[in-house]
């Protein structure tokens, strides 16, 4: 496999862009984050584009893939942050023009972020950040319920770690030890990508999965589907979501927990249920994608990041 090519750190006082590839953010909700990101010590700029929110995007598609465009090569950003999710982000990639000698940039956010991160690595074979968001994480601060983990952010945009851990605060499906290759995201967002020129490669993978307010038959079909499709075929590992509102539909009493064990199981690959990945009511941990770690399947479970993310 490439080797993977990997953008600069975020050093303190680094700068900032904020993007809004998929839908508008709450301006309330932007202004916490910015403001937390300002405690931080970065600097912070909107760049020069402004737009108005298109229903339910945050502008126009040109605007959008303008916007994308010269934020991958503003060379005065050090790190492009996402506003938010919601949705958008897959209908701006076949038009981005990104020549492959483009030089990489830092790119954080999850949810419908994660087509973004697929393109990235699949098309230019760079290293990102599953993690916080502008308005959903930044805003409700470090350490806090819906904001972001303070320590596991800082290891991933900083660099100054070789190898670090996570604790996965879950608990374990399948137990043992694998190494691989960090993919994935929401679980939503990796099923679109399938058949398009940014489906994931996931062989090799310990696939992270996670999502939010699906039902658990929701999260069955897309499980299979991704078998079907030969999604689960040389992954080493799983990480798993905590799914927060996810609950059974009235009437049934199948869970998504349930879900997860009946299809991923027979897998018989280390996997870990339950982790504060993405979507999550607690402090989101940031994970590098496109790096080498080593999933822990025991007790809570443990990844061990095993190479720096950035340079």
């Amino acid at each position: 496999m490439e080797n993977p090519i990997k953008p600069p750190a975020l050093a303190r006082h680094g700068s900032v862009r904020v993007i809004s590839p998929a839908s508008p953010g709450n301006n309330a909700s932007l202004r916490r984050g910015t403001a937390e990101l300002l405690r931080r010590g970065y600097r912070v700029s909107a760049g020069r584009r402004k737009m108005k929110p298109r229903g339910y995007f945050a502008g126009t598609q040109e605007q959008r893939v303008a916007e994308l465009e010269e934020a991958l090569r503003d060379r005065k950003a050090d790190a492009l942050i996402c506003a938010r999710g919601g949705y958008g982000t897959s209908a701006l990639l076949d038009r981005l023009q990104l020549p492959r000698t483009t030089r990489p940039k830092l790119v954080i956010g999850y949810s419908d972020i994660t087509v973004l991160h697929c393109f990235l690595w699949e098309r230019m074979r760079w290293t990102s950040l599953y993690g916080p968001m502008v308005g959903a994480g930044f805003d409700r601060g470090a350490d806090e319920p819906g904001g972001y983990d303070r320590d596991s952010f800082a290891n991933a945009v900083s660099g100054e770690r070789a190898e670090w851990k996570l604790s996965l605060e879950g608990e374990t499906l399948v137990r043992g030890t694998a190494t691989g290759v960090l993919a994935g995201g929401c679980i939503t967002l990796l099923e679109t990508t399938l058949g398009t020129p940014w489906e994931l490669d996931t062989r090799g993978k310990i696939l992270l999965l996670e999502d939010v307010g699906i039902k658990p038959y929701e999260l069955d079909r897309m499980l299979l589907h991704l078998a079907q499709a030969g999604k689960f075929r040389g992954v080493r590992g799983i990480v798993l979501g905590d799914f927060p509102k996810c609950d059974p539909p009235t009437g049934s009493v199948v869970t998504v927990g349930e879900v997860c064990r009946r299809l991923l199981k027979p897998l018989g690959v280390p996997t870990v249920f339950g982790a504060p990945v993405g979507h999550t009511t607690r402090p989101m941990l940031t994970v590098p994608l496109g790096v080498r770690a080593m999933l822990r399947a025991e007790g809570a479970g443990k990844l061990h990041i095993l190479e720096r993310a950035v340079r």
